[in-house]
């Protein structure tokens, strides 16, 4: 039979473990949201919590993180699934219309959605293979527009690179094109149709078993969630 002091530090030692845990998580996100939310918030977690892992895995294609082997997702939140628990973890987002001031000093004006077609506007294919239309809101009303335009790209990135370069409208996060709107290299046009919507949240299947590890990651989360 084990001495009382073995089986005290024993028992101190599962303690420890609970306090400090060293679980891997797998996150499946887009890639923007990994770079905007998602890093920074995970880093300072695994400055807390050291002996934590995490395995991300970014792409453009929604997932079933269940059957991919995720422990949980993080997506805008209207994309989250109805059968989920959502946790906001970041602020509100936004898409905005950007243009360099070359092309607009040379194209035809633009008040409203329905004048895109007179514009060249900068495609992005999503993963799936369709081109992401344009949504607008204003007001109460509600616009998608399927632009057209000479070039079509596969990544949010080359929508800003080519609007820096002059070709065109683009569809971006205010977040993405925050530094070129600072110093003038691009400008925001129909503002008044591109309102704030719900930010990202973290999501996880309702009756997954969570360890403590997650647990630890999830109630961070929710302190942090306004950062």
């Amino acid at each position: 039979m084990p001495a009382l002091s073995e089986i005290g530090l024993a028992v101190e030692e599962l303690h420890e473990q609970a306090a400090t845990p060293s679980e891997l998580v797998r996150i499946n996100c887009d890639t923007n949201a990994a770079e905007q939310v998602l890093m920074p918030l995970l880093t300072r977690f695994m400055k807390l919590q050291p002996a934590m892992r995490f395995e991300i895995q970014s792409e453009g294609k929604l997932v079933d993180i269940a059957e991919g082997g995720f422990d949980c997702g993080v997506r805008a939140a209207e994309l989250v699934p109805g059968e989920m628990v959502a946790i906001p973890i970041g602020p509100d987002q936004q898409h905005i219309i950007v243009a360099s001031p070359i092309y607009l000093d040379n194209a035809p004006p633009l008040a409203s959605p329905s004048d895109l077609s007179l514009h060249q506007c900068i495609q992005l294919r999503m993963a799936g293979g369709l081109i992401y239309r344009w949504e607008f809101q204003r007001r109460g009303e509600e616009v998608v527009v399927a632009t057209t335009g000479n070039l079509v790209v596969d990544q949010s990135r080359l929508l800003l690179a080519a609007a820096l370069d002059g070709c065109g409208l683009a569809y971006v996060t205010r977040w993405m094109a925050a530094d070129a709107l600072a110093d003038g290299r691009l400008r925001q046009v129909l503002a008044e149709w591109t309102p704030p919507y719900p930010g990202l949240c973290l999501y996880y299947p309702k009756h997954r078993h969570i360890g403590a590890g997650m647990r630890a990651f999830l109630d961070f989360l929710k302190a942090n969630r306004s950062i």
